[in-house]
């Protein structure tokens, strides 16, 4: 089934040095630009990531220091993506909680200033979890009925996930075509961060969402215990985290 589209639609996946969001970088990056009438664009940049790429990190994308060491740095193609990305929705594989926060981390790096928290994002594993709970590879064999080659290639993963979302919109007829409800099912929580540090209650408050202060909102604590801005600012939490806090912070002084 298409996907009924109002704007265009990114499906993306990135390799990167490791899994620490605030600090890994990206080495790969490939991107499906699906417009609303479904034409589509694809395309790949290597990026050398300015640390090394450890040996078990190779051994799973199979990329290395040499195969980067002439590539563009993220900040050099970093206003060739924002070009692309524009009035853009986003779709991945387990792209909430992984692609998209490191994604904005390394936009902060390069300082561009392009707000993804303004875009719509579908998180195709999300779906495959609620529904059938596996891997890409096993939810492209069993929604696609294909083996998934090349597996851990940014490019093969980014067309197997839209081939993904596809297939469950066939499979799934309670699954509404719409950009903003696949947005909304697909999203495991509301967060106020990408990673989900901090997130909004019911009274939409936002509240820590780890740690010794988890579920308390984020005002109270730093009117009772200063030193946790400190803490964080100190800490090893990614930039859009920091930012968001900071943002609450400054909004309390503003009231004052």
């Amino acid at each position: 089934m298409k996907i009924d589209l109002k704007n265009p639609l990114i499906f993306f996946d990135v390799e990167t040095t490791g899994m620490n969001i605030a600090s890994d970088r990206i080495v790969e990056i490939s991107y499906l630009k699906i417009y609303p009438d479904q034409r589509e664009e694809i395309k790949t940049f290597r990026v050398n990531p300015t640390i090394p790429i450890p040996p078990d990190v190779t051994a799973i994308h199979g990329i290395s220091d040499e195969d980067v060491k002439d590539a563009p740095t993220f900040a050099e193609i970093a206003k060739t993506l924002v070009k692309s990305f524009e009035g853009c929705d986003f779709a991945g594989y387990n792209s909430n909680k992984f692609d998209l926060p490191l994604l904005a981390e390394e936009f902060l790096r390069a300082n561009i200033d392009f707000d993804l928290k303004k875009r719509k994002f579908i998180d195709v594993m999300v779906i495959f979890y609620k529904r059938e709970q596996r891997t890409l590879s096993a939810a492209y064999q069993f929604y696609c009925n294909k083996d998934l080659t090349n597996a851990h290639s940014a490019e093969a993963d980014t067309r197997a996930t839209y081939e993904v979302l596809q297939a469950q919109l066939d499979m799934y007829p309670d699954l509404q075509n719409n950009v903003d409800k696949l947005s909304e099912y697909s999203a495991q929580s509301r967060s106020v961060d990408f990673m989900g540090r901090i997130v909004y209650n019911d009274r939409n408050e936002e509240i820590f969402n780890f740690g010794k202060y988890k579920g308390q909102t984020v005002v109270s604590v730093l009117s009772k215990d200063p030193s946790y801005y400190s803490w964080m600012m100190n800490g090893d939490f990614p930039l859009y985290t920091k930012n968001v806090l900071t943002a609450i912070k400054l909004r309390g002084f503003n009231k004052k």
